[in-house]
């Protein structure tokens, strides 16, 4: 019988996809699988994930990996999307829901709490967050002690949502830092420490100390006895930084795209200001707990209802777009009518969640065709997309920004991006799961691999060059 082959799991959880993907030591996919559970209601009605279902799944998948025949498991690790809590009482068992994000936050409840700080500016500024409701972290244990005060007094510890996949496997309860350093107002980032008002309010006895992202736990294989490494989980935008930073040594701007597009400069450290706080700058902490100037815009969702109302006005199928390639002459109309002009206006923070780019007041009758209307929806989208990435970009010497996620593999996106940002140089990255790669690599220096240093060349790259459509100088 030949040897176990040593790997890796992790466990990657999106909103819709919940995916295990296994690497080997050279940190290549060996397996992968795929679930999606439907959502269940929360106590209010609102839809919540399912994570009765989801801790099966998790638990039943590293029972299997522990018994195989073909895979020696070395570690364990997690990455989710954030903004995402799980409540444990007393005796260490779940309690309430993680309550989605989306959720809308009572605007009287929002008033209060600004009073409560004396200044929203203030408090965003030292908690490097806009203020945005259940996309704030803080924000929802706030709203839980005045809305389920019955519940909130039933808490013994609240989990981010990697940290609580951990805690399934390890019984170990930790904060980690890129889900506390993520748009959760909880982190002081000046102070460098859990904000004031969490005590204040009486919310920071129920949370945990912050360890670095890179830790893990120690437990045995309960078929072999072995030791397997648990990490304690990554938030999913700060994983996907990871192979970057294995990757390059000059400066560059990652502009992760999906729901929200999110553009992290790992090379500015400054903390934003009044100004770009309100227009969805912020600052992340890495695993090691440094921050990343940070911004997000709402694009993929934008994009993805915008498609949905030019479909129906032309009568075509809604997935019209990913025929749609750059048209020269249309780009260049569009870049002599001013796309990248010299209004400076970006939405706040919360207007900007709904309504990022202006395409949703366009007359779709001013159109000829589909392609038409989107090149203008694309050209919205990106105009936006400058301007929320210069805030991040400014006061460094980056030449390279790299886009992954759904829209590197858009023509017409990369190619007006490629013009938008013509002094740097364009990148769309293709890599294996980017932000579970990210994952496993922040465990490497726990696996003593046979091969030593992490594999170089982990990403695959196509430059887009800023020379369609673009008017004669």
């Amino acid at each position: 019988m030949s040897a176990k082959i040593p790997v890796i799991a992790i466990f990657d959880i999106g909103k819709t996809n919940k995916k295990l993907l296994v690497f080997d030591t050279s940190y290549q996919v060996v397996k992968e699988e795929s679930v999606s559970f439907g959502e269940i209601a929360d106590d209010d009605g609102f839809p919540s994930e399912d994570l009765d279902k989801l801790s099966a799944w998790v638990k039943a998948e590293f029972e299997k990996l522990q018994a195989s025949d073909k895979w020696l498991l070395k570690a364990v690790n997690f990455t989710t999307y954030g903004a995402s809590l799980v409540h444990i009482d007393e005796q260490g068992k779940r309690v309430g829901f993680l309550y989605n994000y989306l959720k809308p936050y009572p605007d009287r409840l929002m008033a209060q709490f600004i009073e409560e700080r004396g200044s929203a500016s203030q408090f965003s500024m030292a908690t490097c967050s806009p203020l945005m409701g259940h996309l704030n972290a803080g924000l929802q244990l706030y709203w839980i002690k005045k809305e389920k005060p019955a519940l909130f007094n039933r808490i013994a510890a609240t989990l981010h949502f990697p940290q609580y996949l951990s805690y399934l496997l390890t019984g170990k309860k930790f904060a980690e830092m890129t889900n506390v350093g993520c748009h959760s107002a909880m982190w002081n980032f000046r102070e460098r420490q859990y904000h004031s008002w969490l005590k204040h309010e009486g919310i920071q006895g129920k949370l945990l100390d912050m360890m670095p992202g890179d830790h893990a736990v120690r437990v045995k294989n309960q078929v072999s006895g072995e030791d397997i490494e648990v990490g304690i989980g990554l938030h999913d935008s700060s994983a996907a930084i990871i192979p970057y930073l294995h990757s390059f040594a000059d400066p560059f701007l990652i502009l992760s795209t999906g729901t929200w597009t999110i553009s992290l400069n790992p090379f500015n450290r400054n903390l934003p200001g009044d100004e770009e706080l309100s227009k969805g700058c912020l600052s992340y902490l890495t695993y090691h707990g440094s921050p990343v100037k940070t911004s997000m815009l709402f694009a993929g969702n934008d994009h993805d209802q915008q498609v949905q109302r030019i479909a129906g006005h032309f009568n075509v199928s809604a997935g019209f777009f990913k025929a749609v390639t750059p048209d020269d002459q249309l780009i260049h109309r569009l870049s002599v009518s001013g796309a990248y002009g010299a209004s400076r206006h970006l939405a706040s923070a919360l207007t900007n969640a709904t309504m990022p780019s202006a395409f949703h007041r366009r007359d779709l009758q001013e159109f000829q065709s589909a392609g038409e209307a989107y090149h203008h929806l694309v050209r919205d989208i990106i105009y936006q997309q400058k301007i929320s990435s210069e805030m991040v970009l400014k006061g460094c010497d980056v030449k390279h920004i790299y886009v992954d996620g759904g829209f590197c593999r858009n023509s017409l996106y990369m190619q007006l991006l490629a013009n938008a940002f013509s002094d740097k140089e364009v990148y769309a990255s293709s890599m294996v799961q980017g932000t579970a790669l990210g994952a496993a690599l922040v465990l490497h220096d726990h696996l003593n691999w046979d091969g030593g240093a992490v594999t170089a060349n982990l990403m695959q790259l196509k430059r887009w060059r800023a020379d369609i459509g673009l008017p004669a100088k």
